[in-house]
């Protein structure tokens, strides 16, 4: 079995299907061996969505949660794209954005849920810069949305 995808089985973690585009847009572009994943709302395996403000209709820890869902469906859509999530070299960027309360100024806690799963997946490989901005609304009143920059081997 491929190393990252035991790491998932070892935190008990099963990829959902890998999401499609809601609009006109691919899921991904690549340059050489860099890639612009597309970003992804927090849709569990059963395609519920994690809905609502966070610090209004939800607390830090279900922004979190729904954040870690985020960085699961962008790990199915590494897994289309490139076959093998141990191709995987580095995780460069996340950008992610919370569905925000006005008075809300916890983003960061909020997406530590997918930065958090992409260091336990990958390792030191996993760690990224990263942008948390909070946003007014998000197209489904989506709680998160995160997209990423990763770069891979060639196969």
């Amino acid at each position: 079995m491929a190393v990252v995808e035991s790491r998932l089985a070892e935190l008990g973690l099963t990829l959902p299907p890998p999401p499609d585009p809601i609009g006109n847009y691919l899921s991904a572009s690549r340059s050489g061996n860099i890639m612009w994943m597309a970003g992804v709302g927090s849709r569990r395996t059963d395609g519920s969505r994690i809905s609502g403000k966070v610090g209004a209709d939800l607390t830090v820890e279900q922004g979190y949660e729904a954040a870690r869902w985020c960085a699961l469906n962008l790990l199915a859509r590494m897994k289309a794209e490139l076959g093998d999530l141990d191709r995987v070299t580095g995780i460069l960027k996340v950008f992610g954005m919370v569905n925000s309360s006005p008075d809300f100024g916890e983003q960061a806690r909020v997406m530590d849920g997918a930065s958090d799963l992409f260091i336990k997946v990958f390792g030191e490989k996993g760690r990224h810069s990263r942008s948390a901005p909070g946003m007014a609304v998000l197209p489904r009143d989506t709680a998160v949305i995160v997209d990423c920059v990763i770069e891979f081997a060639d196969a």
